[in-house]
């Protein structure tokens, strides 16, 4: 088993009214979540770092897997790196299928150029949006952590025609810009004054993250949930309960949002932010395998 959860289906756009149904994990499909994922013995190819040059862009680092498609890109969260255990797991049991995978630091993490001080969630898109474009090569399935989530739905929005299905990992559509609106006027008019919001955060070396203003302010341009989210593709949520960084409610929203009719959101009863226990793992690679299945049985 691949432990405990729930699968809520959100099969109707308008959440009042949705057709959802709660029911352990264990009994998804045969071909899902309560079988190990296939493994097909393929030869054990290594990946080496590349960087991407961009004339009018910081370059960016990632590692690419070469194989079948669908390929699958994995997106990290907020000042992680293309080395997290996740990102690491998922390009295992790509190789394990033979099937092609990228994962990449966004500009100003890990060993991509730029200056973080100078990043924004706009010029991220635009980062993943470069892996899309110059990179991939076919069908692409996005898994996307954390922030991550949060800009998959975007790159899918752009890229329809090959972005074929989603995967979130405690997505977290519009949470920086939704929590910086509940603070206080007056703690709102400090940020702004001093120029940047501490928030505390076990995650953090420093024991807390940082966020500029500016930052805030031009996430604000990137916010879905007030409308319907064009994506037509398959989407898969996972979220944990214990989550203490992003409400699992937020994939609930995710859920009502997207306007696809195929939309899985899966609840880890004892999952936390970060989703990267062992049986978070065996999830998402399950949820990998089952979405290619699906593709290629489409196909």
């Amino acid at each position: 088993m691949a432990g405990s959860g729930l699968l809520v289906s959100v099969r109707r756009k308008s959440w009042a009214w949705a057709s959802i149904s709660f029911r352990p994990a264990a009994m998804l499909s045969s071909r899902r979540i309560e079988r190990s994922p296939r493994r097909i013995p393929v030869f054990r190819r290594k990946t080496t770092l590349s960087f991407l040059n961009r004339p009018d862009l910081p370059n960016l680092a990632y590692k690419r897997l070469k194989g079948k498609t669908p390929g699958v890109i994995f997106i990290p969260g907020y000042l992680s790196t293309m080395n997290g255990t996740k990102a690491v797991a998922v390009e295992e049991f790509c190789k394990s299928l033979g099937h092609s995978y990228i994962r990449f630091d966004y500009a100003g993490c890990g060993s991509s150029d730029g200056n973080i001080q100078e990043c924004t969630l706009g010029k991220w898109r635009k980062d993943v949006l470069s892996i899309i474009d110059d990179i991939a090569e076919g069908p692409q399935i996005l898994v996307g952590s954390s922030m991550g989530g949060w800009l998959m739905l975007h790159a899918a929005i752009a890229r329809p025609e090959k972005v074929v299905a989603l995967i979130g990992i405690a997505t977290a559509a519009d949470t920086l810009v939704s929590q910086f609106n509940q603070l206080s006027f007056e703690a709102k008019k400090e940020v702004e004054v001093n120029g940047t919001w501490k928030i505390p955060s076990k995650y953090s070396e420093d024991g807390h993250y940082l966020f500029k203003y500016s930052f805030i302010k031009e996430a604000e341009l990137h916010c879905l949930l007030h409308s319907p989210i064009p994506v037509k593709c398959p989407v898969r949520l996972l979220h944990g309960m214990k989550d203490d960084v992003i409400p699992w409610h937020t994939s609930m929203q995710v859920a009502d949002r997207v306007i696809s009719q195929d939309v899985d959101v899966i609840l880890r009863k004892n999952g936390d932010h970060r989703m990267k226990e062992k049986e978070d793992i065996k999830l998402l690679v399950c949820t990998i395998d089952d979405l290619i299945d699906k593709l290629s049985t489409v196909t």
